[in-house]
């Protein structure tokens, strides 16, 4: 017998990374993980002013007006 007051595979919730909120996984939530658009443009905006970087080692690219570097 079966309990019919849980759905068999229930929603995943998520924090929205902006402001915590819980944040249901499905095609009901168009921002997700995001609650809202709001909290979508303030991540964006973080990563846009470089508030966010991914860890890595610094890419140095070769100057175009460096002599040296043409024809490469």
């Amino acid at each position: 017998m079966t309990d019919n007051t849980m759905p068999d595979n229930p929603p995943i919730t998520v924090n929205c990374p902006t402001c915590r909120k819980p944040v249901e996984w499905s095609a009901q939530s168009p921002f997700r993980p995001f609650c809202s658009k709001r909290c979508q443009q303030i991540d964006f905006g973080d990563w846009a002013m470089e508030r966010h970087a991914i860890p890595g080692e610094p890419v140095i690219l070769p100057n175009d007006d460096d002599p040296e570097n043409r024809g490469h």
